[in-house]
C-alpha cells in the first residue's frame, strides 16, 4: 500500500512525528510516499515575521530519499474566507496532479497530519484506500478570531470523511471519540537510534548549600534544564520560581525565543540557542533533572511532550507542571508534577534525590520507540516484511 500523507510540518524540518511515521510506513511495505508541504491555513500573524527571520544556520536539511516524492502545495493566506478554496485550487492543481498519478499506482492510504481545505478536497476526489487522520494537536487551539471557528468547522468536516482517527493524547482521544467509532490513542514516542546511551546508574546527590551544611568552595550547583522552544505556552512565572528557590543552581533553558518573559529574569536563568537534534540529546546529558514548563490551558490539555520521552530514556528525572499528559504522569518513575508554583521547590528537591536507573531507562526507550508506538496502533493489515531502506 502506498502513502499520501499531508504534513503539518515541512520536510525539511525538525525531524518530527511526521517524518517517523511516513519512514516507518515506507519501511513495513517498501512502497513509495508521497509528501503533501503544508501552506498557510489562517491570516498571517505579526509573529510569522520572526519565525521567517531564523538565522540560517537554524536551518535544517533532510536527504530526500528515493521512496520519497515532495510536492508544495501553494496558496493564498485566505482560506478562513469562504470560497477560499475556490480561489486557491488553481495553486492546488500540480498537487492534484500529482496525487493523481501517484494514486493509479496501487492501493492508497491518505494520511492527514494536519486539517486544511486541500486535505478536505483530496477526501472528496477519492483514488485511496485507506484514510486515516492523524490528530497530533488541538489544532484550533493555534488561532484566534474567524481563523480558530473555520479551522475547527474544517477539522469536523475532515473527521466525517476518514474511516479511522489517531490520537496523540488522552484529551484528543476522548474529544475525537464524540465524532467517530474509530479512534486509536497513539501516543508519541522517540527516535530510538538517536539516543545516546543514558549515563551509568547512580544517585543523584546534593551539593552542601541545598542541604544546608557549609559549602567547601570547590562545590558546584546542579543544573535543571529545558530543550525546545519558548513560546505563548511556556510558563515563565514558574521558571523564575524555581531560579529564584535554588539561586546557587542553574536553569539552562536551550531553544529558539518566540515570547520572552515579562519581566527581568534571575541571573542563574541560562538561556541557549537552538541546536539540531544530535547537539540537544547530548546537551540533555549534562542535566541533573529535566524540565518540562508548559502553562496549563487549552493549547497544552491535549499535548503529549516528546521531550519526556528523551529524557526519561536518558535516565533523567523530570520536573513538569500539570498539564495535557504529564498530568496521569505523576506515579511514574522519576516524574515529579508540580500542582502549583509552591510545590516547585519541594518537588525539586525531591528531583534532586531520585534513583537514576540506566536498565530501566534502555527498557523505556525501547517500549516508547516510535516503530513500537506505531506497530501497536494495528491500524493496518499486517505488512509483508519487507527491507529496511535507507
Amino acid at each position: 500500500m502506498r502513502l499520501v500523507y499531508l504534513s503539518p510540518v515541512p520536510w525539511n524540518s525538525f525531524a518530527q512525528r511526521p517524518h517517523k511515521f511516513v519512514r516507518w510506513f515506507h519501511e513495513r511495505t517498501g512502497e513509495p510516499v508521497l509528501w503533501i508541504e503544508p501552506y498557510p491555513t489562517r491570516f498571517p500573524k505579526l509573529q510569522d515575521v520572526k519565525r521567517l527571520q531564523a538565522p540560517s544556520e537554524q536551518k535544517i536539511l533532510i536527504d530526500t530519499p528515493d521512496w520519497l516524492q515532495v510536492v508544495k502545495a501553494g496558496a493564498l493566506p485566505i482560506e478562513p474566507l469562504p470560497g477560499s478554496a475556490v480561489l486557491n485550487r488553481v495553486l492546488w492543481k500540480p498537487v492534484f496532479n500529482a496525487f493523481d498519478q501517484f494514486s493509479r499506482g496501487g492501493k492508497t492510504c491518505l494520511t492527514v497530519g494536519k486539517p486544511s481545505l486541500l486535505a478536505l478536497s483530496l477526501l472528496q476526489r477519492g483514488g485511496h484506500s485507506v484514510s486515516l487522520y492523524d490528530a497530533m494537536d488541538d489544532f484550533p487551539a493555534f488561532y484566534e478570531g474567524l481563523s480558530r471557528v473555520a479551522f475547527a468547522r474544517r477539522e469536523r468536516l475532515i473527521a466525517r470523511h476518514v474511516d479511522m482517527i489517531w490520537a496523540s493524547s488522552s484529551a484528543l482521544r476522548n474529544r475525537w471519540a464524540k465524532h467517530h467509532a474509530n479512534v486509536r490513542l497513539v501516543l508519541n514516542g522517540l527516535d530510538l537510534a538517536a539516543m545516546p546511551e543514558p549515563p551509568e546508574t547512580r544517585h543523584a546527590t546534593l551539593h552542601p548549600v541545598q542541604t544546608g551544611a557549609q559549602p567547601t568552595g570547590d562545590e558546584q550547583g546542579k543544573v535543571f534544564g529545558y530543550v525546545g522552544t519558548i513560546a505563548s505556552w511556556f510558563d515563565w512565572d514558574w521558571v523564575i520560581t524555581l531560579a529564584e528557590s535554588r539561586p546557587r543552581d542553574e536553569i539552562r533553558l536551550i531553544g529558539p525565543v518566540f515570547e520572552p518573559a515579562a519581566r527581568k529574569l534571575p541571573d542563574n536563568i541560562r538561556l541557549l540557542p537552538e541546536r539540531e537534534h544530535e547537539a540537544a540529546l547530548a546537551a540533555m546529558l549534562d542535566f541533573d533533572v529535566a524540565l518540562i514548563p508548559f502553562k496549563q490551558n487549552k493549547l497544552t490539555g491535549s499535548v503529549d511532550p516528546i521531550k519526556y520521552y528523551e529524557y526519561r530514556a536518558l535516565a533523567l528525572p523530570i520536573l513538569s507542571t500539570d498539564f495535557g499528559e504529564m498530568s496521569f504522569r505523576a506515579d511514574e518513575p522519576g516524574v515529579f508534577i508540580t500542582g502549583s508554583h509552591a510545590s516547585t521547590q519541594s518537588l525539586a528537591e525531591q528531583a534532586l534525590h531520585f534513583h537514576r536507573d540506566r536498565s530501566q531507562a534502555i527498557a523505556f526507550a525501547r517500549e516508547n520507540a516510535w516503530e513500537q508506538r506505531f506497530d501497536s496502533a494495528r491500524a493496518f493489515p499486517p505488512f509483508p516484511q519487507v527491507p529496511v531502506s535507507s
